[in-house]
């Protein structure tokens, strides 16, 4: 089961205020050990929404629109993320508790979202092996 850890946006993160040597330190112990337990998949900081791309569909069927940030509302904003697999969704909670306040500043909020699996999506087999070759694809790309 894949879990993402959605680290919320804050006032200071959207400012665009840079983590302390402290919190970059915590956070990378914190990585470690999602390491050494083969759960972690990937783990990274977004830059604020001042720098973001928003791409809305307000009509079904017509074209899409293109709003530059910032986007209003902190506290619906995303600042980071870690995508984890792990065995249930306890073991998700379980290190979604570890992580350290991801601000540093008593403002941390994480978000815990289990990831869909492709075939919860559809039960159409050949949707299902097409997208089990894209993924094959993807890595032997990664790994050229």
């Amino acid at each position: 089961m894949r879990f993402m850890m959605i680290v919320k946006a804050t006032t200071d993160s959207e400012a665009g205020n840079m983590p302390s040597q402290e919190l970059i330190d915590a956070m990378q112990k914190y990585n470690e050990e999602l390491v050494k337990a083969g759960v972690l998949l990937a783990a990274d900081g977004l830059q604020p929404s001042s720098s973001g791309i928003r791409i809305s569909y307000p009509e079904p069927g017509g074209k899409p629109k293109v709003i530059d940030g910032p986007f209003t509302e902190a506290k619906e904003m995303i600042a980071g993320y870690t995508l984890i697999e792990v065995k249930s969704r306890e073991e998700a909670i379980e290190w979604a508790m570890r992580m350290p306040d991801p601000h540093g500043y008593g403002q941390g909020e994480i978000e815990l979202r289990q990831v869909f699996e492709f075939e919860e999506l559809t039960d159409d087999t050949e949707s299902q092996e097409k997208e089990a070759a894209l993924r094959k694809q993807a890595q032997l790309q990664k790994k050229a």
